[in-house]
């Protein structure tokens, strides 16, 4: 009498069924490795330009080296010069002269900055976000420019002798504290000054209207005004009205540009 097969054992496997499974994990893999690849070009084309960047900025700093006295010299010239400085620490002159080199040397290495992000960014735009960025790039630099140039020329010479020479108290400056003082007041009101600029992309991503920024001018003007009291070093009104009056020139050149980034 035969015996009867065990109905219980398990089927041998098929090796087709593996080389199948390894197949399909194949094609998985390659279409993964084929979707990454432009993510992989694009974070090396961005290591680049930021090695390039930086490379503009060490080359910046070093010719600043050559020229950070006499930058500190002119830069002192609203207090009397560096004569009239006093530093209190031993570190506080090197450390001056440090600060003024790398800001000099960023100063000078921004224009390769801005061209190199611009080279990263515009392959990736369509030809009317490429011209909006041409064009918006320089002349957002030219309005941190000229608002820092503002500040030197008009606002610096002014409030420099009123603060120090205010209820007849002699002040002794010390560097560091000085040129926190004038850097930061030249970046803040730099910054004040891209208001067009940014009520432009506002209006292109639609979130406002260059009517609504023509109904909203009483609001501005309140806005522009505690903003200037904010920025302005001084109480005095005269050097309150020097920030003011640009700004809110600034505001109807914003809703002007808002008017043809919104057509």
């Amino acid at each position: 009498m035969s015996a009867k097969p065990n109905s219980l054992s398990k089927p041998r496997p098929s090796w087709s069924r593996y080389f199948r499974a390894f197949g399909r994990a194949h094609r998985k893999a390659s279409a993964q490795m084929e979707t990454s690849m432009p993510l992989l070009r694009h974070l090396d084309e961005l290591r680049r330009r930021v090695f390039k960047a930086f490379a503009a900025v060490i080359v910046g700093v070093g010719v600043s080296f050559a020229f950070a006295e006499q930058a500190i010299n002119y830069l002192a010239s609203p207090i009397g010069g560096s004569e009239a400085l006093v530093s209190i620490e031993v570190t506080e002159n090197i450390a001056v002269y440090m600060r003024v080199a790398l800001l000099g040397g960023v100063t000078l290495g921004m224009p390769f900055i801005l061209y190199q992000a611009m080279q990263f960014i515009l392959p990736g735009l369509a030809g009317r976000e490429k011209l909006w960025l041409i064009l918006g790039v320089p002349f957002a630099s030219l309005l941190f420019a000229g608002g820092a140039a503002f500040t030197w020329f008009l606002m610096i010479p002014t409030a420099v002798p009123f603060l120090t020479g205010f209820i007849g108290i002699t002040t002794q400056v010390r560097p560091a504290s000085y040129f926190d003082f004038i850097t930061n007041l030249m970046f803040w009101i730099g910054i004040s000054f891209e208001m067009p600029i940014v009520f432009m992309l506002l209006a292109r991503l639609k979130f406002v209207t260059a009517r609504q920024l023509a109904g909203g001018w009483r609001y501005a003007v309140v806005a522009i005004t505690i903003a200037a009291a904010a920025i302005t070093p001084t109480v005095d009104p005269v050097n309150m009205g020097l920030v003011t009056l640009p700004l809110m020139g600034l505001y109807l050149i914003s809703i002007v540009l808002a008017w043809i980034a919104g057509r």
